[in-house]
């Protein structure tokens, strides 16, 4: 069975992880969010919580949220809380690759449980 350990998720900032379905989604047995002492040293270069969502470069995995594919930019921190980056979400997916699952509740444009 697949486990999510080391697995970066990017879902839109006004929703919120369905663990329960991404546990269905990956044939999980457990999905539970990581604490900031719990991933912080994953991101040396990073402020705690301003992470941007390139797993790739940090050996990540990254599942990101099948509404993010409905604009046309995604914007997000910079490795910083005073730092935005937006860039065409064509260009991120061909970037980062990321596995694309319904993986958010709530917020605008999202499915809820």
């Amino acid at each position: 069975m697949s486990e999510l350990a080391d697995k970066l998720l990017v879902v839109p900032a006004a929703s919120q992880v369905d663990l329960s379905h991404l546990k269905s989604v990956t044939g999980a047995t457990n999905a539970v969010l990581a604490t900031e002492q719990e991933f912080k040293d994953k991101f040396p270069d990073c402020e705690t919580g301003a992470m941007p969502p390139f797993g790739n470069l940090y050996d990540l995995p990254v599942l990101a949220d099948d509404s993010l594919t409905r604009d046309k930019e995604i914007a997000f921190n910079a490795g910083s809380h005073r730092e935005l980056v937006r860039m065409a979400w064509d260009d991120f997916e061909k970037l980062v690759k990321p596995r694309m699952a319904r993986l958010a509740t709530g917020g605008v444009g999202t499915i809820a449980a």
